[in-house]
């Protein structure tokens, strides 16, 4: 027989009843375990992660020191590292990521922004779907580089051009997650939130949306990714500054070292984009946090 139940108290955290007469922790006791599992999957996360570059990086350099590989194929990482120190020493390399990162963000907020409305409208409305559907994926279809020379007629060799070929590229993912992630959104919640009187926007705002967070924001992380490679091909479009005109100096002068310095900046673009991208995730669905513990 439970007994005692309304008199304990949280003085010296004693074990609570169950209801079937089991004692189980009380559940001051419980949150510090569940702290320590999770520090611990992610430093185990973090050790996983790191595996395969630390293996790639050792197989670089013992492969550039034996001359498997040699300097006028790839750089090795002690030159790879000089001509990092050189180009942040000797030239504006702070500025030239800068205005590269600038450059990606601009075109990922316009082409995530439109890409975010379209899907949205499409995946509500059938006559969105309709009218929009088709043409967006015979756009998904057109070659990137091939623009290139488009936007250039279009805008010329300026900032504009740069900026929308980038949201041109960030826009086909964002839209083709946001439709599919609102089409597949459980239509028996809609109908339950209905009867409680939500209608409109606000069905949409807080029903809707949340539900679909998952695909947006996984159509955020390819458009992210995505940005950076459209970066490389934009910045070939007579820049001046940014990692692509370090790469067309570096290219035009054969500095192989160099080269491999731009590479590695915009492989960290890239992860960077992808690791904001999970924070804005883990704040905005905490939910999945606490799915993901093991």
């Amino acid at each position: 027989m439970v007994t005692g139940v309304h008199d304990i108290t949280d003085h010296g955290a004693p074990e609570r009843p169950s209801a079937v007469g089991v004692a189980v922790p009380h559940e001051g006791l419980v949150q510090p375990v569940v702290e320590q599992r999770q520090g611990r999957s992610r430093r185990a996360s973090l050790a996983l992660r790191l595996i395969l570059p630390l293996i790639l990086f050792a197989l670089w350099w013992i492969l550039t020191a034996t001359k498997v590989i040699t300097s006028t194929t790839f750089a090795s990482p002690r030159s790879t590292w000089d001509a990092f120190t050189f180009l942040l020493l000797h030239q504006d390399l702070i500025g030239d990521i800068g205005v590269s990162a600038a450059r990606a963000g601009a075109g990922l907020l316009i082409g995530g922004g439109v890409g975010l409305i379209l899907g949205v409208t499409v995946g509500l409305f059938r006559l969105g779907e309709e009218l929009l559907d088709s043409s967006m994926q015979m756009l998904r279809t057109l070659p990137f580089p091939a623009l290139i020379f488009l936007f250039i007629f279009w805008y010329g060799i300026g900032e504009v051009a740069k900026v929308l070929l980038i949201a041109l590229a960030a826009l086909i993912p964002m839209y083709l997650n946001t439709s599919n992630g609102v089409r597949n959104v459980d239509r028996r919640v809609v109908e339950a939130a209905r009867s409680f009187g939500l209608r409109g926007r606000r069905l949409v705002r807080q029903v809707v949306i949340p539900l679909a967070m998952p695909s947006i924001l996984n159509g955020l992380r390819f458009a992210a990714g995505i940005s950076v490679i459209a970066l490389v091909f934009a910045e070939t479009i007579a820049a001046n500054q940014g990692i692509g005109y370090l790469v067309e100096q570096a290219s035009s002068l054969q500095q192989i070292p160099n080269l491999v310095v731009c590479i590695i900046i915009y492989a960290l673009l890239g992860i960077t984009a992808d690791v904001l991208v999970r924070v804005l995730e883990r704040y905005s669905m905490p939910w999945r946090r606490h799915m993901a513990i093991r």
